[in-house]
């Protein structure tokens, strides 16, 4: 299939696709992923919707269905398609970073931490899931876990500016405010918004 020159010309293309093949999950997956890229997101469920019915194992396409229920503010929707996300795909890191991610929105922290362990398994280079985990920890007053998981996502991307901020905090509850000061100056060099609370007890 020849490349498309924008959006709209891919959208074309992926509702040629499906007039051509109804049934084919990956169509409606694509469309609905461009249609999201619009905004377009009533239609872009309805094809999201259409793809897991035509491919019910399309981990990704269930991933997007519950990035666009938190989008209505639907945490609870958005784990239940995160969860059958995973239960469809054996070691879907990304769904169990979602599932972690949104467990811990719902205060659920023995959750949240088992999830996100999981997409690390999964997935050792999964940054967003060191940091999760390195809040779930902070919140469970687990520093030194917490410390070691925003150590392992500065070990991947010594520039994450939000690693930086968190083990910031996390030095600060144990005390040490010398490195907890070097790591929000090192967070607002890369232009990391730092709370004013933090950066007043740094100080």
């Amino acid at each position: 299939m020849e490349k498309a020159k924008n959006v709209d010309e891919y959208i074309a293309m992926q509702r040629q696709a499906i007039a051509s093949n109804p049934d084919c999950g990956t169509s409606h997956y694509n469309l609905g992923v461009a249609l999201m890229g619009k905004q377009l997101y009533k239609e872009a469920e309805t094809e999201l919707l259409e793809a897991v019915g035509c491919s019910p194992t399309l981990s990704e396409a269930y991933v997007q269905l519950g990035g666009l229920r938190l989008k209505e503010g639907d945490s609870e929707g958005c784990l239940e398609y995160n969860k059958k996300s995973v239960s469809c795909r054996a070691g879907f890191s990304i769904g169990y970073g979602n599932i972690g991610f949104i467990n811990l929105q719902l205060g659920k922290t023995d959750e949240a931490i088992a999830s996100l362990k999981k997409a690390i398994t999964f997935n050792k280079n999964f940054i967003q899931a060191y940091t999760t985990l390195a809040n779930a920890y902070l919140m469970k007053g687990l520093i030194d876990e917490s410390i070691k998981a925003n150590k392992k996502a500065l070990q991947l991307e010594p520039d994450f500016a939000i690693a930086h901020n968190n083990i910031a905090l996390a030095y600060l509850e144990k005390g040490d405010k010398q490195k907890a000061q070097e790591h929000i100056k090192k967070a607002l060099e890369l232009g990391y918004e730092v709370e004013a609370k933090l950066l007043e007890a740094i100080k």
